[in-house]
């Protein structure tokens, strides 16, 4: 059975300040031998071990954060036998989250938190996923309004070449309000297409409108009435059927 990443970095409630160095370190795997030379002692001499220079600092680091009250030391676990102090997990991460930022070893951190810049907090990218999830749904709905919208222009379409005098009559010279009617609805699209949530994330990938007419223009090169000429003149229609009301993000 695999050992848990717990067991690897050598988690532990409590610790005495010699241990929190070691798995400072990096140096679980030598602790037992470590701790043997040091005995009784609970802070190693000054080159008792060169191949690891970092394991005094960060003992001292440890100690001096004890005496200057900026780590707390819980008086409600037992002393060590060998009268060092005793510091817990959630007490010794939050210490070296504030002094030490920088520094993120496993036994503490787990991999999300070592894989996050020191100025950026969990509940900062909570956020952000939240707001991507909320920009997302937006932009589905969006998409499925657009859809509509097109399916509706391909059936006026249609309609406008049908033989049937009526129909056909009616549909090729609507009245003044419904062109009015559907030039706001396009404007209104469009404006959505190319705007921002209160957030500053972009509704859709389409920055300008000249991205917009390129993409219908590829997604229905043969359709009738698609054309650049014919869409960029609408476009100008809508948006001066909107006037004020429409909002240009570009």
């Amino acid at each position: 059975m695999p050992r848990s990443r717990n067991l690897d970095a050598g988690v532990k409630t409590c610790y005495r300040p010699i241990e929190a160095a070691i798995r400072w370190c990096g140096l679980m795997r030598f602790e037992a031998s470590i701790l043997t030379s040091l005995g009784q002692r609970s802070l190693p001499n000054l080159m008792e071990f060169p191949r690891w220079p970092s394991l005094r600092l960060y003992t001292e680091r440890i100690f001096d954060a004890l005496e200057h009250g900026e780590l707390r030391c819980d008086s409600k676990v037992p002393v060590h036998e060998e009268g060092d102090s005793i510091v817990r997990h959630v007490d010794l991460k939050i210490w070296m989250a504030h002094y030490y930022p920088g520094e993120r070893p496993p036994f503490l951190f787990d991999e999300i938190e070592r894989a996050l810049h020191p100025a950026v907090s969990l509940r900062a990218v909570h956020v952000l996923l939240a707001e991507l999830e909320a920009t997302k749904v937006q932009f589905s709905d969006l998409s499925r309004e657009y859809r509509s919208l097109q399916l509706k222009c391909e059936t006026l379409s249609k309609c406008s070449s049908d033989e049937r005098p009526s129909t056909s009559a009616s549909l090729r010279d609507p009245g003044p309000r419904a062109e009015t009617t559907y030039l706001n609805i396009i404007g209104a699209l469009l404006s959505l297409l190319l705007g921002k949530a209160p957030s500053g994330a972009p509704y859709s990938s389409f920055s300008t409108q000249e991205a917009v007419i390129s993409a219908l223009l590829a997604y229905h090169p043969a359709t009738s009435g698609i054309t650049l000429r014919t869409l960029q003149a609408k476009f100008a229609l809508a948006r001066r059927s909107l006037g004020k009301n429409f909002q240009d993000f570009r």
